[in-house]
């Protein structure tokens, strides 16, 4: 092993001086295999094809990266590499396997022709080279940490930027539908309640998925080698410093405050915890059953951000103390959007786990892909998010048609319209998606995220501020109305 990573420094050094021309040979070299033609800078090098590479270098490119895998997982599994990455990009480097053209032969064998005065006279002339001449030298270990991105920068990515947009668009659009009116949205107590709802949950979100990478380096190391910990740019016990503060201040202020510290605040960020915890550590590791694993994601990015935000609105800035199971049940607006990014959690839950396949069976972690196949799974998700969006798309254009005014009807026909274009987005962007290459998934995997903002985005304007107890007398109900929230009894009033 130490013979194999001697011989890979030296051969990454040896193709840097190939690759720029250099005139002088490696400083590592012995004397022997200096001639003046070397020195002198006429000798001919060896070209980069008379290399034949122990392991080719990966690529995120299409076609390319599950055949990286596989060389991965191949000489992690059989011992004979270590699953980090070697270079800081990503890419390991090529090694030689020590041949040697003619060339190279017949200039050692000039060189061990030389007297011991001519050898001298040699060394001696290098020596005198002006250190300019070196400036082209490549040191890896300072060249790796001299391209080591600055703290803020791996700190960003160490929260898994999109997870926290989705976060940080989630909250507010939830207040919003809370509110009994949209001007009611923008008073001064409203939007204190939204920032003091909002710094916490960025931090319970940077603690699961900090959480998640720090019990999963190994994983991501053939998974998702860009990750910062795996990749090296963040160590794991300054990982594991971070989380913890983040995790003790989310939870310190859900209890603290004697207005904003609302019981729905509390299920919205302990719930989270304990979720996230149990998703990532031993004993429980919920990820390694696929149905626990489905069922922690859905249940925060379904029921308790949307139910517990939801609550908080109403408790802390709009005067209607209301807990989070009364509102799952009683309030409509509630329901739906629970609903709603319930079925889309399931597809997020389940998508991400197609580009991980691989890695995810060599260390045993039993997902619905491994299981079923990654082609099933896509193929699956897609559909269920299409007929997600095709059904809510149909009920809000009905519902426009019950709107109190030609405002709001014209606002949620708009809304109904954005569901079908972004149904038809879902099966476009599939489109000669290989289910079974990493690449291609993770970013089809990412263009499911940009509907899961945009869903956010337009979630309030899919309902009016004038709620009359009409939309369920009418015989013309909306599909919505009708198949989620009609009970006998129930009367939908303005403040609902």
């Amino acid at each position: 092993g130490k013979m194999i990573s001697f011989s890979s420094a030296l051969t990454f050094l040896l193709l840097c001086y190939q690759e720029r021309e250099s005139s002088l040979t490696l400083a590592f070299s012995h004397p022997s295999s200096l001639t003046s033609k070397s020195i002198l800078g006429t000798a001919t090098t060896a070209t980069a094809s008379t290399n034949t590479p122990l392991r080719s270098q990966p690529t995120r490119k299409k076609h390319d990266s599950r055949l990286w895998n596989e060389f991965r997982s191949n000489d992690v599994m059989e011992g004979k590499a270590s699953p980090m990455i070697v270079n800081g990009d990503g890419h390991s480097p090529k090694i030689s396997d020590g041949k040697k053209t003619d060339e190279t032969a017949a200039s050692q064998a000039d060189s061990s022709s030389m007297d011991p005065s001519q050898t001298s006279s040699l060394l001696a002339q290098e020596s005198s080279v002006s250190p300019d001449s070196n400036k082209d030298f490549i040191d890896p270990t300072n060249n790796a940490k001299s391209n080591k991105p600055p703290f803020p920068i791996v700190l960003w990515r160490f929260t898994r930027p999109h997870t926290l947009i989705g976060s940080a668009i989630a909250i507010p659009s939830i207040f919003l539908l809370a509110s009994p009116t949209y001007s009611s949205f923008f008073t001064l107590s409203s939007l204190q309640s939204l920032a003091y709802a909002v710094f916490p949950s960025l931090l319970m979100n940077l603690y699961i998925t900090g959480l998640n990478q720090i019990t999963d380096v190994e994983i991501d190391k053939i998974n998702k080698p860009e990750l910062v910990i795996a990749k090296g740019d963040l160590g794991k016990g300054t990982a594991i410093g971070i989380v913890l503060v983040a995790l003790l201040a989310s939870l310190i202020m859900s209890v603290t405050h004697p207005l904003y510290s609302t019981a729905g605040l509390q299920v919205a960020l302990w719930g989270s915890f304990l979720l996230g915890t149990m998703y990532s550590l031993p004993p429980f590791r919920m990820k390694r059953h696929p149905l626990l694993a489905a069922f922690c994601i859905v249940a925060v990015r379904g029921t308790i951000i949307n139910a517990g935000f939801y609550s908080h609105a109403l408790s802390s800035a709009f005067g209607k103390s209301m807990g989070v199971m009364n509102c799952l049940k009683n309030d409509w607006k509630c329901s739906l959007s629970s609903l709603f990014f319930g079925v889309f959690g399931i597809v997020i839950a389940l998508m991400k786990d197609v580009p991980d396949a691989h890695g995810d069976r060599i260390f045993n972690i039993k997902s619905f892909t491994v299981r079923v196949g990654q082609t099933k799974v896509f193929r699956t998700m897609k559909n269920l998010l299409t007929i997600l969006f095709g059904v809510f798309g149909a009920a809000l254009m009905q519902w426009a048609f019950m709107a109190p005014n030609l405002f709001v009807g014209a606002r949620r026909g708009l809304v109904g319209c954005l569901c079908w274009l972004a149904g038809w987005s879902t099966r476009k962007e599939a489109k000669g998606v290989d289910a079974e290459d990493s690449v291609e998934v993770y970013d089809y995997y990412m263009h499911l995220w940009k509907l899961f903002y945009l869903s956010y985005l337009v979630l309030p304007f899919g309902s009016s501020e004038e709620q009359s107890e009409v939309l369920l007398r009418t015989p013309f109900r909306g599909m919505m109305m009708t198949t989620f929230c009609y009970r006998p009894g129930l009367v939908i009033t303005k403040n609902n």
